[in-house]
């Protein structure tokens, strides 16, 4: 079997608790909910997410905890996110088999199997949608800001030839925005010129030109200051390849960055939701 979907999701703060999204926010939600009735349909064994705001310096971390459970209070937000309980499954084989397939590739890999670890806010937001039953195992991955786009784009590499080998079905979760010159005012859309980079990329990847989107993703990233350094998008050109059919379904803006929610579908695309 095979990664069935791959999935580009928002964490913007301001949606972690449904009655408190804004307007210009409504249809990230919209369409989140539109994808987590599509993972319902799938039925995964699993659910892998790598987040921008599990930042690791020196090594890439892997989650492989039997078992999540914590609560969260956002370090950068607390005013907006607080004491938000979660509780999800593990896969601790799998993460274990994905930690040997870096160590093997000579990536600097650590597994991290740990009751007292909370989930940052780019893994609990997207999850709280996306799998919502807190029914799915997960494991979950680190950025690493020592490691370069073209690391994490190997890294990615490994970890879709370990899934897509395995006999079983995934959904894989990419949590973070592109253009992320952040300004205060979540009203505020990135600059037009960080949003036409934003749109250059979105449409490689629709075009399905994924080489030309891994070379315009070092200088894009510097410019519009893309979350993570685009780490999460390195790590999804990686683990995606060209082997799927990208659905393109909003866009949206907080606090000047641009939040894209995409689907990439092994079968056929995923239509956006009317």
């Amino acid at each position: 079997m095979t990664i069935e979907l791959g999935v580009l999701a928002a964490h913007v703060p301001s949606i972690c608790h449904r009655e408190n999204v804004p307007e210009y926010q409504q249809e990230i939600v919209v369409k989140m909910d539109a994808i987590s009735e599509n993972i319902e349909k799938i039925k995964p064994d699993g659910v892998i997410i790598v987040s921008c705001h599990w930042q690791s310096t020196f090594h890439h971390y892997v989650d492989v905890s039997p078992k999540h459970k914590g609560t969260l209070t956002a370090f950068e937000c607390p005013d907006i996110i607080s004491d938000v309980k979660y509780e999800y499954p593990g896969d601790q084989s799998l993460g274990e088999r994905l930690v040997m397939a870096g160590k093997r590739a000579k990536i600097p890999v650590i597994s991290v199997n740990d009751p007292t670890y909370v989930w940052d806010y780019g893994t609990v937001v997207p999850l709280r949608y996306l799998v919502p039953n807190e029914d799915i195992p997960v494991v979950n991955l680190s950025i690493t800001l020592a490691a370069g786009l073209e690391e994490t784009y190997k890294w990615g590499q490994e970890i879709g030839n370990v899934l897509n080998s395995e006999d079983k079905n995934y959904v894989f979760i990419f949590s973070g925005a592109l253009a992320h010159n952040l300004v205060r005012g979540r009203h505020h859309m990135p600059t037009v010129s960080e949003q036409a980079l934003d749109k250059q990329f979105i449409n490689y990847i629709m075009g399905k030109n994924w080489n030309l989107a891994k070379e315009m993703l070092p200088q894009y990233a510097k410019v519009a200051g893309v979350e993570g350094g685009g780490r999460h998008l390195a790590m999804m050109l990686g683990v995606l390849a060209d082997g799927y059919n990208p659905s393109f379904h909003t866009y949206a803006q907080s606090s000047g960055s641009g939040n894209a929610i995409m689907t990439f579908d092994i079968k056929e695309t995923l239509q956006p939701s009317s």
